[in-house]
């Protein structure tokens, strides 16, 4: 089962890198939150209430329901109708991905003594490195903030795959780091937007002082 939710994880990842809408993009997050859920479930040694919070509070309401609301508001708020505006082509992008995560495999292979498990350390890798491809090669700004939630969730599964038990000061600071990011981002992302009346990361090079 838990492998099952990994390769589900990493076909959202290639998803990700076909298609070309930011509500799209919302979208593939929430079901990311989904799986993360479903993987910290099965993880878990032992199943109490404090737990089962726990998991459904960070996965559950704030990576599937909260973050993708406040992501869905500023796209309404900015008015972003059109398409993402990648800097390579889709088929490009599917190409780097699958090399990605064909390199973070490889990449697995070389460490012979590697503690944590393996399949939930690719996924993490690859995760990691999609996201930061992912920002480097998107125009709009809010591309760039969904870019940096993946590479989180690819922090999140790195903390299970080093261990069964829940790492609970690191998740609470995973989680605090994140929701301090996607409030400033957004805040900034809403500003450029009222004062550029555009979200591409191209306005930014005529800020003076």
């Amino acid at each position: 089962m838990k492998e099952i939710l990994l390769v589900l994880f990493i076909f959202s990842i290639v998803l990700t890198a076909m298609v070309n809408r930011l509500r799209t993009y919302v979208k593939l997050l929430a079901f990311q939150g989904l799986v993360l859920f479903a993987l910290s479930f099965i993880e878990l040694d032992e199943i109490t209430p404090a737990n089962l919070a726990w998991i459904s509070i960070e996965t559950l309401l704030f990576k599937s329901v909260a973050v993708p609301w406040f992501l869905f508001h500023l796209i309404n708020r900015n008015k972003i109708t059109r398409e993402a505006e990648p800097f390579l082509p889709h088929f490009a992008s599917l190409i780097i991905t699958v090399l990605i995560i064909a390199a973070s495999y490889a990449l697995t292979t070389l460490i012979n003594d590697l503690n944590a498990d393996r399949i939930s350390f690719v996924t993490a890798l690859s995760t990691l490195f999609f996201g930061l491809y992912f920002i480097c090669s998107r125009r709009k700004i809010l591309s760039h903030l969904i870019g940096y939630i993946i590479i989180e969730n690819a922090v999140f599964i790195l903390t299970l795959s080093i261990g069964n038990e829940m790492p609970l000061l690191v998740n609470l600071g995973v989680l605090l780091d994140i929701f301090a990011s996607v409030l400033l981002m957004g805040f900034f992302a809403g500003k450029i937007g009222d004062v550029f009346k555009t979200d591409d990361i191209s306005s930014i090079t005529s800020l003076r002082d």
